[in-house]
């Protein structure tokens, strides 16, 4: 459908296929003062596909052209959702862009999986469109974004090249990436929007990586932008910025000028607020129970004033920071509240380090609260530092310093910095307090509130059985989460003297481990909910939920190689594999193929430019199987000597999620030789096996 003037869609629902290719799309619209009301219209893509990792296709394409509004519109099952570009004066308003495309996980509950992590540092050539989107606008000025949803994807709003836009009181929340993007983008406007849960990369008490989700990233030069009264929790980082490439290598420009304003960024896996390289103003803002609440790096000419931080592991955290302010700020039972370092040596590598003095120095702290903490301010290689009328309460250590740190004690009195209530509305800034905003961070208090399912952060809306933890003896531990009705347990597999087996929501239950193959079926009844494909179901439904995990038992013998120039694995398989015939450097025997190694495989033994074969005997029940495994750099899976995974060319190793491969096989019940040859070629190194029923 081409559009060029003014329409109203029939409300209905459309089953509608977009093209392989993000050029073409369902509807395409351009030209000059065109409103498109939806009217309420679904339109559902892919729907030959069943999973939102195999999603494709663009619902609406806005090629060019002034003042254009898309309202009511409800799209799912794309990869993108809307893409607009050279476009001025856009409105997007009421629009459901939920339940797009998003990448299958393959971190679990016991270790994370590399080929998980994203990285949003180039977008020249819409590098960040492999991610998909809801909604993604590239050179797009004078932009409205308002009261949209966007929910159950990966990438809620993406801009790139945006300038002077308006984005207020959107809900882009419970995404596996990110809530919202900019990229090159200034002198936006950014509040009121619910932007919380857009995160992975996070177990709670057994690691927090957060794999570059964010609710909001802001890299590579985006300067004067205003973030306020947003809530922005349980995100990898609740606020993510860069100052980019081009500063890194040439020391100039950043994400300068951008003011953080009255916004909740807590129980962030990572960081509350990352602020890198880039000068900035972080005011008002609530950080609790974060690894940092405030990651500073080379911050520089930057306020941080009035924030209350709590239960950080860090409060703030900047190493080589330059002129910067800490003023009346609350730091309440955090582990370390300031923390301010400096590297002995810079990165030969980064240009930033070689064109500006990069010395940690000169900064105000003055006026702050420190209450419980275990260390109010810790401090090394770092130069004036000065102190003034800093109130410590009950804390065990106001200073951990050695003699690098240099101190300047004021005793003169001077006039204390006081923000009037209506600070924000005398400097211009939009928006203001409204509690139905933070209505979901306020119902899920802390970061053992985030649960990561294959599919990304859970929502809450649909019933679920959820494995918290296993003891030391085998038991497992449940919780029972979802709307308002009853469960009821119908069968159970690998599991003996479950603890309850009917209740109402929210509940738990222990059951003991008896076997490899598990599962726990249930049936729920009681309010309607929405599951995380986006399916609605009515009430009283009966609906059936489970729990489920597959262990086969492999014995796996592991051997070791190293390679060298003459055996190079990327010029000639055949050749290279006559190292198999040396003597391994390492051997050893493992229930679980599982590795990651940030260095040497072994005390004294190779980082580099090795080779790992792992082999055993494999037999599971009759029935399709996932066969994943993730390696860096090169990989082949044998099944009785069949190639079914075959990935040699490390050219096309371009990003992480690339690092896993899969495939399904079908398995006949007996017993198969198994082999996994791998090779690492240089720096991070890992090989972890999956096999999952279908």
């Amino acid at each position: 459908m081409h559009i060029t003037s003014s329409v109203r869609i029939v409300k209905d629902n459309y089953l509608i296929n977009g093209s392989d290719s993000l050029k073409d799309a369902v509807i395409v619209i351009e030209g000059d003062d065109i409103v498109v009301d939806f009217n309420g219209a679904e339109l559902k893509g892919s729907n030959d596909k069943l999973y939102p990792n195999e999603f494709y296709g663009c619902a609406i394409l806005i090629k060019k052209g002034k003042n254009i509004s898309i309202k009511n519109a409800n799209i799912h099952g794309f990869k993108v959702g809307l893409m607009a570009t050279n476009v001025e004066e856009l409105l997007i308003k009421k629009c459901d862009f939920s339940y797009n495309y998003r990448q299958k996980l393959h971190s679990n509950r016991l270790r994370e999986d590399v080929s998980d992590w994203m990285s949003y540092h180039h977008n020249e050539n819409d590098e960040w469109l492999r991610y998909g989107a809801g909604i993604y606008l590239r050179d797009c000025n004078k932009i409205n974004v308002h009261d949209n949803i966007i929910t159950g994807g990966q990438c809620g709003l993406m801009m790139t090249r945006c300038n002077d836009g308006l984005v207020s009181v959107n809900n882009f929340s419970f995404n596996s990436g990110l809530g919202i993007g900019m990229y090159r983008s200034s002198r936006n406007k950014i509040f009121n929007n619910t932007l919380d849960f857009n995160v992975r990369g996070y177990s709670h008490g057994i690691y927090n990586r957060g794999q570059d989700s964010a609710d909001i990233l802001v890299f590579e030069q985006c300067n004067g932008n205003e973030f306020s009264f947003n809530s922005a929790t349980h995100g990898g980082d609740g606020f993510f910025l860069w100052a980019g490439q081009h500063t890194m290598d040439t020391g100039e420009g950043g994400c300068n000028g951008n003011i953080i304003y009255k916004n909740n960024f807590s129980y962030a896996p990572t960081n509350g607020v990352e602020v890198t390289f880039s000068k900035n103003d972080i005011v008002g803002n609530t950080i609790a129970e974060c690894d940092n609440g405030i990651w500073g790096g080379y911050s520089f000419n930057s306020t941080i004033y009035q924030n209350t931080f709590s239960k950080n592991n860090v409060a703030i955290a900047i190493e080589q920071g330059q002129n910067n302010d800490i003023l009346q700020n609350i730091f309440d039972q955090d582990k370390t509240a300031i923390k301010l370092w400096a590297r002995k040596e810079q990165p030969k590598d980064w240009g930033y380090a070689q064109h500006r003095d990069v010395r940690s120095r000169d900064y105000r702290i003055e006026h702050n609260s420190f209450f419980k903490n275990n260390i109010a301010i810790q401090a090394t290689l770092s130069d004036s530092i000065t102190l003034f009328k800093n109130n410590f309460d009950a804390v065990k250590n106001n200073f951990k310093t050695d003699s690098t740190a240099k101190f300047i004690i004021e005793q003169e009195e001077k006039d204390v910095i006081v923000m009037p209530d209506n600070w924000h509305k005398l400097r211009g800034i939009s928006g203001d307090y409204n509690s139905e905003i933070f209505a979901i961070a306020t119902a899920h208090p802390g970061k053992k509130e985030i649960r990561i399912t294959q599919w990304g952060p859970y929502d809450y809306r649909y019933p679920t059985i959820w494995l918290t933890n296993i003891d030391s003896t085998g038991k497992m531990f449940f919780d029972v989460l979802g709307p308002g009705g009853k469960w009821n347990i119908k069968n159970s597999k690998g599991v003996k003297n479950i603890s309850a087996i009917a209740g109402s929501f929210p509940a738990s239950f222990t059951a003991e481990k008896t076997g490899d193959d598990i599962s726990i079926g249930a049936e729920y009844s009681g309010e309607k909910f929405t599951t995380q494909f986006g399916e609605k179901i009515p009430a009283n439904k009966p609906y059936a939920i489970s729990y489920k995990e597959f262990s086969p038992q492999i014995t796996w013998d592991v051997k070791w190689y190293k390679w060298d120039l003459a055996h190079d694995p990327n010029k000639d398989y055949h050749t290279f594999k006559t190292i198999f015939s040396n003597t391994p450097i390492k051997t050893e025997t493992n229930n679980k193929l599982d590795y990651t190694w940030w260095g040497e495989i072994g005390k004294g033994l190779a980082a580099d430019s090795f080779a790992t074969v792992a082999t055993g005997i494999l037999q599971v029940p009759k029935g399709k199987y996932d066969l994943g495994v993730t390696a860096d750099d090169l990989l082949k899976v044998f099944i009785d000597g069949k190639p079914v995974i075959n990935f040699w060319d490390a050219t096309k190793y371009v990003n992480d999620e690339d690092a896993h491969h899969s495939a399904i096989v079908e398995l006949d019940g007996y017993k198969h030789n198994i082999r996994i040859e791998h090779v690492e070629n240089a720096g991070y190194a890992t090989l972890i096996f999956s096999l999952t029923p279908l």
